[in-house]
């Protein structure tokens, strides 16, 4: 079985930044920061406004308008009412404003799917989109995109990405489902007297400061237990901010668009998104997205939905069986049901049904590491692909010094559940130019494709950079050791 390497790196960049919030540590810097430039005058905030454009102003394509927003942000720190200028307020909004390097430490854990316009292609060509795990400064995380197009003799050409990088704008007013939002309290064990009265108080369907004035009322004549009340009225604001909607202007190219880290779940990252091109029963195409939010102590496995990459909905998972990381929805339902793989336990792969998307009960074993090469832990590198002969799933196994290998197993089409081919030997293991690097030791990939009867493998290498990989699809299920 011959895999061929296409040479084409993906590497961090330290010139593509995103413009980002600054806070200070507390209150009392913040009203100290607001003071000094209280203290200039109007020709000396004229001048400082000037110099801060002339910088910033081609960095950015919202820099006006993110200024004014930070200064809206802080402005509960003035300490009178007194209008202020234009100017003014710009310079206030810029101290509390940073550049971001998103990608200058690495660019790695790659997702591979079909993008959803495919118009002026010549016939057998195929445009992609590739989600990456980019990380900057501190080991923050966040998702980016490129581009590019894959002809009938798959060769592979990128599209060059925009300098420029650009944060989605959070959809206002977005609504939440009352039910919904119900039961994934009764998951998170988020019940009790506050909760049954917030509940009763709500709309059917509600916004987050809809919530919030429920939650303040509820608590005014419940004063005794205000106490009591706090954590669990925390809980309910943290998890409606983890469920949460975003979108970008059409004229953003998708290499612009990043999906920064914007919830109280995902203060310190997010990680590994595996997308999925998902088809709906009527025959209705949409995108699918499992990742890790991390705040530094939890981890929160994550659902993200699109139909268009410019509009995304995010929620969190929900159900007993949401534990660690690695899940991966099938590209259909299977008998009826959403189906996904996961790894709770850290060390084998597993099988999950449900009714819909966001809420998982139940799961069964499907695979065990076997192999010396896959002996401290087996997980999947992104969902199944669909293949006449059966779901290909494409694995990674870490072996003897913790070097991570990638392989591949068969599941029955009609039953999942069962096992019915696996590699012996890796598909892809890293060599002599791809074994250093943040992680050494490392190929990784979060999802794949199959075109022109070869399977297309984006994978990351040694958790610093990515590069594609091609192997005929046929060659691959030959190759399988039949269970």
């Amino acid at each position: 079985m011959e895999v061929t390497r296409t040479g084409i790196l993906l590497k961090p960049s330290n010139n593509r930044v995103v413009i980002r919030p600054f806070d200070p540590t507390n209150a009392y810097r913040i009203e100290k920061i607001i003071a000094r430039v209280s203290s200039l005058t109007e020709l000396e905030i004229e001048q400082i406004l000037e110099g801060v454009m002339r910088d910033f102003r081609e960095r950015h394509q919202r820099t006006h308008a993110f200024f004014l927003s930070r200064f809206e942000q802080v402005r509960k720190h003035m300490l009178t009412d007194q209008p202020l200028s234009e100017g003014r307020r710009l310079i206030i909004g810029a101290f509390f404003t940073q550049e971001y390097a998103l990608e200058s430490a690495a660019l790695f854990n790659p997702s591979m799917v079909w993008h959803p316009d495919q118009s002026g292609l010549p016939e057998r060509t195929r445009r992609f989109i590739v989600s990456l795990r980019a990380t900057g400064e501190g080991h923050l995380s966040s998702i980016t995109f490129r581009s590019g197009i894959i002809d009938d003799q798959c060769r592979i050409t990128m599209d060059e990405p925009s300098k420029l990088v650009t944060a989605p704008e959070t959809v206002p007013n977005a609504l939440y489902d009352k039910a919904l939002f119900s039961r994934k309290l009764a998951e998170l064990g988020t019940n009790g007297p506050l909760t049954d009265q917030v509940i009763a108080a709500l709309a059917d369907q509600f916004t987050i400061h809809d919530l919030e004035v429920v939650i303040q009322n509820v608590q005014k004549y419940n004063r005794a237990q205000v106490q009591e009340f706090d954590p669990i009225s925390h809980s309910m604001i943290v998890l409606a901010k983890a469920n949460y909607e975003i979108s970008y202007a059409a004229n953003v190219n998708i290499s612009e668009r990043v999906i920064f880290p914007s919830s109280p779940t995902e203060t310190n990252g997010i990680e590994d998104a595996r997308f999925v091109q998902f088809t709906q029963p009527d025959g209705e195409t949409m995108y699918f997205a499992t990742y890790t939010a991390y705040d530094g102590r939890v981890v929160l496995p994550q659902l993200l939905e699109t139909r268009d990459f410019l509009h995304f909905k995010v929620g969190t998972l929900n159900g007993p069986e949401v534990l660690n990381k690695g899940f991966a929805l099938f590209p259909r339902r299977v008998n009826g049901q959403f189906a996904m793989l996961s790894r709770q336990d850290n060390e084998n792969i597993y099988l999950m049904y449900s009714d819909m998307p966001y809420f998982w009960y139940t799961k069964e074993l499907v695979a065990r590491p076997t192999y010396s090469w896959e002996f401290v832990q087996l997980g999947n590198c992104g969902s199944p692909i669909e293949t006449e002969a059966g779901w290909l799933v494409l694995t990674h196994g870490v072996g003897p010094m913790r070097k991570y290998s990638m392989g591949a197993f068969l599941l029955d089409l009609e039953d999942p559940s069962k096992l019915i081919g696996r590699l012996k030997t890796p598909l892809l293991e890293p060599d002599a130019n791809e074994r250093e690097g943040y992680v050494p030791n490392v190929v990784y990939s979060c999802g794949a494709v199959v075109h022109a009867g070869n399977l297309i493998i984006p994978y990351a290498m040694s958790d610093y950079a990515s590069s594609f990989a091609t192997v005929k699809l046929s060659d691959v299920l030959h190759a399988m050791v039949r269970i």
